[in-house]
C-alpha cells in the first residue's frame, strides 16, 4: 500500500559460474550477447522464480553509499541486488525495461510484475529489476543498517533514484548497450520512483510507466480523507449493509472490550491463540484486512498481500450479508476478515500481538517519518472511526521512535506536485500514469491527461497496479484494453527514440 522515487558510479559485479568478483567496468569489456547469456545460465546464485514463466538470475552491484556528498564515508560501497532476464534480448540496441524497486524484497515485486515478462518478447527487451537500498539483501551496513539514524540517514528516495541511475549506466556500459532505450516501470511507491526517475534522469530513461503511483498524496494537494473514503466506497458499492456493519462494528468492539472479561470474550470471538492483551490489536487486525483487501480487489485470484479469491471485497460482503438477522456484528466482521487472513481455512487461531515482516518492509517506518509524509484522516463518511490528522503528533511520534523530525514539504519541494498539471505540461514527457478507481491510492494519483505524452489511463474497476499482474485467460476486457494501450504508447516512444537516433 504504499508508493516513491535519483547519479552515477561505474562499478559492476561480473558473476561467473566459478566465482564472484567485483570488477571495474573499464577493466573487463563484456561482449554481447553470449557472455551475458552464459553468465545468466551459470550464475552461482540464481533466484528461485515464483513460477517457471518468470525466470531471473541474481546479480550484485557495488553501489556507492552517498551520491550527494564527499565526506570520508560517502565512497563506502555496498552490494545492491538486481535481477535480470535476457531471454528475449537479441541485440545491444534493443530496449531495456527496468523495474524501480519498492520498499521490500525485490523478488516479491518481480513475482507480481508478470506484465513485464509478458511484453518482453513483443519489444525484444532486457528485463532488469533493481532492489531498493535498505530493503531485501541491499543493506548498506549489513545487519547494522537499522541500528541508528547515522545509518538510516542514507535511506532516502533521492539516494534510491541515484542508485538506479548509476546501476543502469554501468549495466549499459558493460553490455555495450549505450544506444538502447530505457523505459522504467514501477507500481505504488515504485511507481512514484519511476515517474520521478523520468523527471530527474530523462537522459537515462526515455519513458516511464507509473502504475498506482500516489504522487499527489502529500501536503494538501488532495483531501486528507481521500484514501479511507475510497476504501469505504469500495464496500459501499458492494452492499450498503456490508458498509454499515463494518462501520458499526468499531463501537461494538470497544464496548465489549470495556466489559468485565471483555478481552477474554474477544479472544474467543476472534480465535486468538492466546488471551488478548489489548483491544487495539484486534482493531488493527480488522482495519488491515479491510484496507488491504480493497487495495488488491483483483478480478482474478491472487497472492500478493495475501492468498485471495477474485473480487475479494465482494466475497467479504457476501459473507457479512449472508448471516441471519440478529447475528453479532463482531462475528460478521471476523468472518469477513478471515477471507484476507485465512481464505484457505488452514489457520486455526491468530496471533494478534505478534508481528512478522515476510517481505522486508521494515524501512518504511523510517521513510514515513522523514520525507514520505502522507497526511490521512477518516471523515464522517468513512466506515472507519472518524479521526483527524495532527502533524504535531506525527512529529512527536517520529522523534520518539527515531530521534528525527519529519520534513512534510520535502517531496513537493524536490519533485513537485502542487499544480502538477501545469508544471509537467511545460517540461515533462513520456509518462503513463495508470490507475484503477477501486484502488484507494488512486485518489492521490494523476487521473487526467496532462499533455499528449503524459497520459492518464484510468479504469473504473481496476485495483492496485493490477495492470502489472501476469495476464490470464480470465482477465476482463477492460484490463486487456488497458494493457494494450500501455503497449501501444510505449511502442510509440521507442519508435520515436530510434527515429531520433
Amino acid at each position: 500500500m504504499s508508493s516513491s522515487l535519483h547519479q552515477l558510479f561505474i562499478f559492476i559485479i561480473i558473476i561467473s559460474f566459478t566465482t564472484t568478483t567485483i570488477t571495474r567496468v573499464n577493466s573487463i569489456p563484456v561482449p554481447f550477447p553470449e557472455t551475458l547469456k552464459q553468465s545468466l545460465i551459470h550464475n552461482p546464485k540464481p533466484t528461485k522464480p515464483s513460477s517457471p514463466s518468470l525466470p531471473v538470475t541474481t546479480h550484485y552491484f557495488p553501489q556507492i553509499l552517498d551520491h550527494f556528498t564527499f565526506t570520508p564515508n560517502s565512497s563506502k560501497l555496498f552490494s545492491q541486488k538486481y535481477l535480470l532476464n535476457s531471454t528475449f534480448w537479441p541485440s545491444s540496441s534493443s530496449p531495456i525495461f527496468v523495474y524501480t524497486g519498492n520498499e521490500g524484497d525485490i523478488e516479491w515485486f518481480t513475482s507480481n510484475t508478470g506484465f513485464m515478462f509478458d511484453i518482453a518478447p513483443t519489444f525484444n527487451a532486457l528485463l532488469v529489476f533493481i532492489e531498493h537500498r535498505f530493503y531485501g539483501e541491499s543493506l548498506p551496513f549489513g545487519n547494522d543498517s537499522y541500528t541508528s539514524t547515522d545509518t538510516l540517514g542514507y535511506l532516502t528516495s533521492t539516494q534510491a533514484l541515484a542508485d538506479y541511475a548509476a546501476l543502469i549506466k554501468s549495466l549499459k556500459h558493460n553490455l555495450s548497450a549505450q544506444a538502447a532505450p530505457v523505459v522504467v516501470f514501477g507500481g505504488s511507491y515504485g511507481g512514484m520512483l519511476a515517474a520521478w526517475f523520468r523527471l530527474k534522469y530523462p537522459h537515462i530513461a526515455m519513458g516511464a510507466l507509473a502504475s498506482s503511483a500516489p504522487i499527489l498524496q502529500f501536503d494538501k494537494i488532495v483531501p486528507w480523507s481521500s484514501f479511507y473514503d475510497a476504501v469505504s466506497q469500495d464496500y459501499k458499492d458492494e452492499s450498503m449493509n456490508c458498509f454499515e456493519v463494518i462501520k458499526e462494528s468499531w463501537d461494538v468492539l470497544m464496548q465489549v472490550a470495556a466489559t468485565k472479561n471483555g478481552l477474554l470474550q474477544l479472544s474467543k470471538t476472534f480465535k486468538s491463540c492466546k488471551k488478548l492483551q489489548s483491544v487495539y490489536s484486534v482493531r488493527d487486525w480488522l482495519w488491515t484486512a479491510f484496507v488491504y483487501t480493497a487495495m488488491v480487489d483483483y478480478p482474478t485470484p491472487a497472492n500478493f498481500m495475501a492468498s485471495l479469491p477474485a473480487y475479494p471485497v465482494k466475497q467479504m460482503c457476501r459473507i457479512i450479508d449472508g448471516f441471519p438477522k440478529g447475528t453479532n456484528k463482531l462475528d460478521k466482521v471476523f468472518a469477513a476478515a478471515s477471507v484476507y487472513y485465512n481464505y484457505s481455512g488452514d489457520v486455526k487461531c491468530f496471533d494478534f500481538e505478534g508481528s512478522s515482516d515476510p517481505h522486508g518492509l521494515n524501512g518504511w517506518g523510517w521513510q514515513a517519518c522523514t520525507e514520505m509524509v502522507m497526511p490521512m484522516n477518516c471523515s464522517n463518511e468513512s466506515m472507519f472511526p472518524p479521526s483527524s490528522y495532527d502533524y504535531k503528533q506525527t512529529e512527536a511520534s517520529c522523534y520518539f521512535k527515531y530521534g528525527v523530525q519529519p520534513r512534510p514539504h520535502w517531496i513537493t519541494t524536490e519533485y513537485g506536485g502542487n499544480r502538477i498539471e501545469k508544471v509537467l505540461k511545460r517540461f515533462g514527457s513520456n509518462i503513463i500514469f495508470s490507475n484503477g478507481l477501486r484502488d484507494p491510492w488512486s485518489r492521490g494519483g494523476v487521473l487526467k491527461n496532462i499533455s499528449p505524452s503524459i497520459i492518464a489511463l484510468v479504469t473504473e474497476k481496476g485495483a492496485h497496479h493490477v495492470d502489472f499482474r501476469t495476464a490470464t485467460k480470465d482477465d476482463p476486457k477492460w484490463l486487456i484494453e488497458q494493457r494494450e494501450n500501455e503497449i501501444k504508447i510505449i511502442k510509440q516512444w521507442i519508435d520515436q527514440y530510434y527515429k531520433d537516433l
